[in-house]
């Protein structure tokens, strides 16, 4: 699964859905096209500027527009405000249609996107995110539609050592979405995290070898309705460890609690 592709500036939503149709064949129907409105310090290289969200949303609308009629296998001509596509068809269909999921973060996004997506992914545990989605969308959550989240963590044997990391590599966690999906280069994430101190991300994403702890960060996330978490372990040298470490015993311990009764 993509957690997130924007199939709007950088790629446009013709070359998205033909790579996605590619991936979900080399996949043997196990893939998931997780699509958003994208980040100012990724999409804004292209030089076409970083238009205002209710624009992206626009654009994002269409692009699942295009992704959608390509993965009929049918030659589509499009003409909309933001994308044309012309003479354009997928010659080589998976035989398990792609999902989709897209990332949202308020009512107005279930409202616009529900309708139009197979899965929802979301940066918040939000009860009324799924909800929303379950008045709104065709399938229900637990139904065949998926409620998608992710949190990161930073598992080590060294309580210290962990948070040194996080606040090294993942402080600009912090910041939330909403600031972070506006800022343009490393240099404005260094600027909006300079004041964000270990301790303040101690607080925000589990560090160190309590993975009770984990469970305990990741328990919202079940509660509020979601089928899906990814965890992100922060360091990509440490990697290898987690896994052959953690991640067993971390899974088992995840299965064991979301499955308890509340």
């Amino acid at each position: 699964m993509t957690y997130v592709t924007c199939p709007t500036l950088r790629y446009h939503p013709a070359v998205v859905a033909q790579k996605a149709a590619t991936l979900q064949i080399l996949a043997e129907g196990r893939f998931t096209l997780g699509l958003g409105s994208g980040e100012n310090l990724n999409e804004h290289v292209v030089g076409g500027g970083w238009p205002a969200v209710t624009v992206r949303q626009e654009m994002l609308v269409e692009a699942i527009e295009i992704i959608r009629e390509l993965h009929t296998g049918e030659l589509v001509d499009y003409r909309g405000e933001h994308f044309d596509v012309e003479s354009a068809r997928i010659w080589d269909l998976p035989d398990v249609p792609v999902g989709i999921g897209v990332a949202l973060s308020g009512d107005k996004g279930v409202e616009q996107f529900a309708p139009l997506a197979d899965h929802l992914i979301a940066v918040q545990p939000e009860k009324e995110l799924v909800d929303g989605w379950n008045a709104t969308a065709s399938t229900p959550v637990g139904d065949g539609a998926r409620a998608v989240g992710q949190i990161p963590i930073c598992w080590d044997p060294s309580q210290e050592a962990a948070v040194e990391r996080a606040h090294e590599q993942f402080r600009w966690f912090a910041g939330g979405w909403k600031v972070n999906s506006d800022l343009p280069t490393p240099m404005g994430f260094s600027g909006a995290s300079q004041f964000v101190r270990p301790e303040d991300v101690a607080k925000q994403i589990p560090c160190g070898p309590d993975l009770d702890a984990v469970v305990e960060a990741v328990r919202p996330w079940w509660e509020a309705g979601f089928t899906d978490v990814a965890l992100v372990q922060v360091g990509g040298e440490h990697q290898q460890s987690f896994l052959e470490q953690a991640a067993g015993p971390l899974l088992e311990k995840l299965r064991k609690a979301s499955a308890a009764p509340a």
